[in-house]
């Protein structure tokens, strides 16, 4: 005899779409695009097939297809033509992520919403997060975070309407937040890379950001991989500070960190879907392992399920396609 409850009578055509748990919807997506001031022409990055640099006066129009196919938000990242020990590049009012946030926003205004990575490492010759002790090779935290203050108000000066610290400098948020509102911007939002793990799934978009370290490596500021209460602790402190939106970094191998996050602080919650997520999963694509569209729609409604309210992922170009 079976039983009498059967669970295939509910997976059959439209009834499996009235009982489905889980959605993921176009304004899940943020749209990460790399800035460079060194080309006059978008170039491919090698490990991230699909994923360009682009030049300052092409932005906008890549920004607009974004808006067009409904995504509602972008991240900037920067690659600037002078790099230094400080990254002073990074803070400018005429420097390449404030460049391109005016040329966004004179073409879409609000039709998309404009959100800045605000860390050291594209902007510094050394490659780190930070400002540098190259006697002991320290990334030294305290001198770090009035320039971390310093960039997020000139991003916001020239149009962004959210700023993301990513360094995971001790104190970033709380200090970032001190110079948004002495600077009379209590309203813009914090997007904090709360729980950002040392993860080598970072490889290619050190490619495409040029930011790869001279000496050592992230670990003693991200996350180590092996821990989870940790990334609470972190969390709590973020909120603290004054963080609106927390994160988790990377994504997939970390679905259980993003579902502790969202359960214990029910806080609006993101997920970065990063590098090295995207090429595997495009590697084996390009290789006939497996099918595209459907690992990519798979992966991001795992992430989603797990408890990210908002998605940053290079496929979101693709899903939004795909999802219209």
């Amino acid at each position: 005899m079976f039983p009498e409850r059967r669970m295939r009578r509910l997976r059959n055509g439209k009834i499996k779409e009235l009982v489905r748990e889980t959605s993921l919807s176009v304004n899940d997506l943020i749209y990460p695009v790399f800035v460079n001031e060194k080309i006059n022409e978008p170039e491919e990055v090698s490990s991230m097939p699909g994923v360009f640099n682009l030049p300052v006066d092409m932005v906008a129009d890549d920004a607009k297809e974004a808006a067009d196919l409904g995504i509602p938000a972008m991240i900037l990242f920067g690659i600037p033509e002078h790099k230094d020990e400080k990254g002073s590049s990074a803070w400018g009012d005429d420097d390449i992520v404030q460049q391109a946030i005016r040329e966004i926003k004179n073409e879409l205004g609000k039709d998309m919403l404009v959100i800045t990575d605000v860390c050291l490492c594209e902007y510094t010759d050394h490659g780190h997060c930070g400002m540098v002790d190259f006697d002991t090779e320290e990334i030294m935290n305290d001198p770090t975070l009035p320039l971390l203050g310093k960039t997020a108000v000139s991003h916001v000066k020239a149009g962004a309407d959210m700023v993301a610290p990513s360094g995971m400098m001790d104190g970033m948020i709380s200090a970032i937040r001190s110079e948004l509102d002495n600077n009379n911007f209590h309203n813009t939002p914090i997007m904090s890379y709360a729980a950002k793990y040392s993860s080598a799934f970072y490889g290619p978009f050190r490619d495409a950001a040029g930011s790869g370290c001279c000496f050592g490596d992230r670990s003693t500021h991200q996350m180590d991989p092996a821990n989870s209460d940790e990334a609470l602790m972190e969390t709590a402190l973020d909120i603290e500070e004054g963080a609106d939106i927390i994160m988790v970094k990377p994504a997939l191998p970390y679905l259980d960190i993003i579902y502790r996050l969202k359960t214990e602080f029910e806080m609006p919650t993101a997920a970065y879907n990063v590098s090295g997520e995207y090429s595997m999963l495009k590697a084996a694509a390009q290789n006939g392992w497996l099918d595209e569209k459907q690992v990519m729609h798979e992966s991001l409604l795992s992430i989603k399920r797990a408890g990210a309210d908002m998605i940053i992922t290079y496929f979101a170009k693709e899903m939004a396609q795909m999802l219209k």
